[in-house]
C-alpha cells in the first residue's frame, strides 16, 4: 500500500482543487412548465417531482393550469418565482387582470409576465405604443402587489420600426423602465439573427428574467415563429453560445433563468435532464 506523503497528499490535493472548488456557473436553474404541458395533466406530482429529482430549484409556471398543479407543485421544494399570465389580460380582457396579479401575488410568485401576442394582435409602431401603454397600467398594479411584471419577446419584435430601431427597442422606450422589464428568450432573439449578447449589453438591469433555449444549425433567420417542430434544441446542443450569453446576462443583472424547449424530440423529461447536465459543465 503506497504511503500518502506530505508531498503527495499536497499534490492530490492541487490535483483535485478545481474539481472541488469549480461550481456551476448557475447556482439555481428554473423551468417553464410550458416544456412539460404534455405531460403535466396527466401526472403533475411525478412530473413536478422528477424535475425536482433533475436538480432544477425554480419554476415558472402558467396561469392557465395553475390551480391543478398547485398542491403538487407545494409537496415539493421547488420554488414559483414566475408566472405567465393569459395575454388577453394585456390587451382585450384587462378586467381580469386585477384578480389574476392578486392570486400570483397570494401565492408567493415575484414576477408576472406578458408572455405572447398573437399575429392577429400585432403590428407596426402604434400598435406597440398602444401596448407599451397598456404594459405601463398593468405594472403599476403589479407593483403595488409586490410584483415585477416583464414582457416575454418572440421573433417579431425585431422587425425594424424606424431608422435603426425595432419594435422591442419601442415597446422598451415607450414603457416605464419601473413598470416593465424584459424576460429575454435567447432562443427566439437568435432566430432573428440578433445576438443576445449584444442585447443584453444594450438593455443592462432590464432584464431580470431569462429563458435559456437553444437552436438546431441551419435554421435560417426569420421574423416570426414559423421555424420547423424539430429546430428546437435541447441548451448546449444549437448554436447559442451559451457561455458567453451567461457571462453576459450575470454582468446585466439576469436573476432567475428557466429552461424551456417548446418542442422535444421525445420525453420532455429527458430534454430537461440533458439542458440541465450541459449547464452543469459551465462553471464561473
Amino acid at each position: 500500500m503506497r504511503l500518502l506523503t506530505r508531498r503527495t497528499f499536497t499534490a492530490s490535493a492541487i490535483a483535485l482543487a478545481p474539481g472541488l472548488t469549480a461550481k456551476p456557473v448557475l447556482p439555481a436553474v428554473g423551468v417553464q412548465l410550458y416544456t412539460v404541458r404534455g405531460v403535466l395533466p396527466k401526472d403533475a406530482a411525478g412530473t413536478l417531482q422528477s424535475i425536482e429529482e433533475i436538480g432544477f430549484r425554480e419554476v415558472e409556471a402558467t396561469y392557465a393550469n395553475l390551480d391543478q398543479i398547485w398542491t403538487p407543485l407545494t409537496a415539493t421544494k421547488l420554488k414559483p418565482v414566475s408566472l405567465h399570465l393569459d395575454t388577453p389580460m394585456f390587451l382585450h380582457k384587462t378586467a381580469d387582470l386585477p384578480a389574476a396579479v392578486d392570486n400570483a401575488a397570494k401565492r408567493g410568485f415575484k414576477y408576472a409576465v406578458c408572455p405572447y401576442i398573437a399575429p392577429a394582435d400585432r403590428g407596426g409602431v402604434p400598435v406597440i405604443q398602444k401596448l407599451a401603454a397598456n404594459l405601463n397600467k398593468a405594472g403599476e398594479l403589479c407593483r403595488k402587489a409586490g410584483l415585477t411584471l416583464c414582457y416575454h419577446n418572440h421573433a417579431f419584435e425585431f422587425e425594424k420600426a424606424d431608422g435603426n430601431r425595432t419594435l422591442l427597442d419601442v415597446l422598451l422606450a415607450e414603457s416605464d423602465p419601473k413598470l416593465v422589464q424584459l424576460e429575454m428568450d435567447v432562443m427566439w432573439v437568435t432566430v432573428t439573427g440578433a445576438d443576445p449578447v449584444a442585447l443584453l449589453k444594450k438593455y443592462k438591469n432590464r432584464v431580470p428574467l431569462m429563458h435559456l433555449k437553444d437552436l438546431h444549425k441551419g435554421v435560417p433567420p426569420r421574423l416570426d415563429e414559423k421555424i420547423p417542430r424539430d429546430a428546437f434544441a435541447e441548451v448546449g446542443r444549437g448554436v447559442v453560445n451559451f457561455p458567453a450569453v451567461l457571462k453576459a446576462a450575470k454582468s446585466a443583472g439576469v436573476k432567475h433563468y428557466f429552461v424551456e424547449q417548446d418542442q422535444t424530440p421525445g420525453d420532455p423529461l429527458a430534454s430537461l435532464r440533458q439542458s440541465f447536465a450541459y449547464l452543469q459543465t459551465l462553471h464561473a
